[in-house]
């Protein structure tokens, strides 16, 4: 009758009973999924927390293990795993009306064949206790690599101009992007705020041989690999801290920065693989 009840068949019932009353080993099943929570678990770890359902499995297929995206996001779910929390944030373009504008040489294909074809750019706000912290980056549309990612304390020219200082030197300095022919030189694309207009930005992207681009106005969508960017720095980084002033933001973002985004983190546009990972691969594809 209570197994009538409960929904349960009888013949379960009998199967189950002896283990409860002898607290007998577990059944396969249990087993397994005792053994895939806690690969999940030490995978999530490793990844700060940071990786959801699609780059864990990737992960977890590394080590050897043979398992499906929806196992992983079950078992994630049964955790109560969670990677990811949305938070907002505020634009900072503005727009200086007089200063000469770039086409958009970009029209939203972010692909790049090689590096040093085409990168982007964009600048954010960290809000600390003390004030607030202003990140500018340069990435590298071939493998999502950031090459550049410059703090200060204002939104100005001179922090994007370090910032392309930086990606330039990751790259091996003028030398290394420099090409005769135009329609060969770095591309950088950006957003039509006033810091990428400015005298000093724009003579000194000159001076290295970049060519610049710039999206709409009021138009996300035409630097969306800048954007994405920082998508991932809200949801990864910001959304979990609570930073007491603009020294401890800038420790935390750059430690992400150059140790998590770029070693570890995996891009879906990389072939799941971290940026210098994927970078490394295609050399030594083009070597052998």
């Amino acid at each position: 009758m209570c197994c009538a009840l409960l929904g349960v068949s009888v013949s379960w019932f009998y199967k189950w009973w002896p283990r409860a009353q002898a607290g007998g080993p577990a059944t396969k099943r249990a087993k397994r999924r005792a053994e895939v929570d806690a690969a999940v678990k030490n995978a999530f770890d490793a990844a700060r927390g940071l990786h959801g359902s699609p780059r864990l499995v990737v992960d977890l297929r590394d080590a050897g293990w043979t398992i499906s995206e929806k196992t992983v996001a079950d078992s994630m779910r049964r955790q109560q795993l969670v990677a990811r929390k949305i938070r907002r944030r505020n634009g900072l373009t503005r727009q200086d009306k007089t200063a000469p504008k770039f086409p958009d040489l970009l029209k939203r294909h972010f692909t790049a064949a090689a590096p040093n074809c085409r990168w982007v750019g964009d600048m954010t706000e960290i809000p600390t206790d003390q004030g607030k912290l202003y990140l500018a980056t340069v990435i590298d549309l071939y493998s999502r690599r950031l090459l550049g990612a410059a703090t200060g304390l204002h939104p100005d020219a001179n922090l994007a101009c370090a910032a392309i200082k930086m990606a330039v030197a990751t790259r091996g300095g003028k030398a290394t992007i420099w090409r005769e022919d135009q329609t060969q030189q770095v591309i950088f694309h950006t957003d039509r705020g006033s810091t990428y207009t400015a005298k000093s930005f724009t003579k000194l992207c000159r001076e290295i041989g970049i060519r610049q681009s710039m999206g709409r106005v009021r138009s996300c969508f035409d630097n969306a690999a800048a954007e994405s960017f920082f998508s991932s720095l809200e949801w990864e980084v910001l959304s979990r801290h609570q930073f007491i002033d603009t020294r401890h933001a800038q420790t935390v973002v750059l430690e992400w920065c150059w140790g998590f985004y770029n070693h570890t983190r995996r891009h879906s546009s990389a072939g799941m693989m971290a940026p210098i990972t994927y970078e490394t691969t295609a050399l030594n594809r083009e070597a052998a």
